[in-house]
């Protein structure tokens, strides 16, 4: 009798245990770490259904997915977590407040903040025959803004974090919410060259942030991906990938301007981005 080969079973992952595992450790304010192996997602493709699913039992709590956000926008930041790309992730209708905004620090295992670009979408970006292009989705920018961002690392060890990326994916990025301010027409802010490019309004656009009166930080609007509607495009090609799209009137937020601060009690945090109203955070 010939032996019979056989053929390895698929691998059956149910990307809900580990969701229920990081709802679960966030309740607990555990520190950020690894998943159990038996539920870990081992693959982006795991990961994106494992925040998927996480996202949608938070939404039970903090509301619908509205937005998007970027997180590991530069490679530096990505090879320290173990990935070669970016990460997209969502943001919930009831974690989007209006500047001025307070936060409660121990709301937080570890509060971390941001000081990014928001675009607020006047149509739809789908799939198309080709990638979208900073080019493409420019007419699908309604408004743009500074903001905010929330974030809990839960205690990460930076330097432990190296084979934690897909970890940070399934945890939807850490995001907990952004701080909005005053919202203007892209054709406000580009104030330049009609071709998009590096000396583009929205390329040079600097921002600047203050923690309790004291410069702490600057950057422009090229240090997101090399321009601001780049990291649009890249943001909605990871969307289609998944099987989605940017909708209109979705709010994203582009990548932090400044690096991320770790924030104290009594901190007051002021984001000023050029040509807009500055806005305030403060921590109590």
């Amino acid at each position: 009798m010939q032996p019979t080969q056989l053929t390895p079973r698929a691998r059956l992952f149910d990307p809900e245990a580990m969701a229920r595992w990081l709802v679960n450790a966030h309740a607990k304010r555990q520190t950020f770490a690894r998943a159990p192996k038996a539920i870990r997602a081992r693959t982006a493709l795991e990961a994106c259904a494992v925040q998927q699913s996480f996202v949608k039992m938070k939404s039970e709590h903090c509301g619908p997915a509205v937005g998007w956000k970027i997180a590991l926008s530069t490679p530096v930041m990505q090879h320290m977590v173990g990935l070669d790309a970016p990460v997209a992730a969502r943001l919930h209708q009831k974690q989007i407040v209006r500047a001025p905004a307070q936060t409660v620090l121990s709301s937080y295992t570890r509060l971390i903040v941001e000081f990014e670009i928001a675009i607020r979408l006047s149509r739809d970006l789908k799939a198309q025959s080709n990638p979208h292009t900073a080019a493409s989705v420019r007419e699908a920018v309604g408004f743009v803004a500074p903001a905010i961002e929330l974030a809990d690392d839960r205690r990460a060890i930076y330097p432990e974090m190296h084979d934690k990326g897909l970890e940070l994916l399934a945890d939807n990025a850490w995001n907990e919410g952004v701080i909005l301010g005053p919202e203007m027409a892209l054709s406000q802010v580009l104030l330049g060259p009609s071709v998009l490019g590096e000396q583009d309004g929205l390329a040079q656009i600097q921002g600047r942030v203050f923690l309790n009166g004291q410069s702490i930080g600057a950057g422009v609007g090229a240090d997101l991906m090399g321009h601001p509607l780049q990291a649009l495009a890249w943001l909605a090609n990871a969307a289609n990938d998944r099987g989605e799209c940017l909708k209109r009137g979705q709010l994203c937020i582009l990548g932090s301007l400044v690096s991320s601060k770790f924030a104290q009690l009594h901190d007051r945090f002021r984001f000023e981005l050029q040509g807009f109203a500055p806005i305030e955070l403060g921590i109590v």
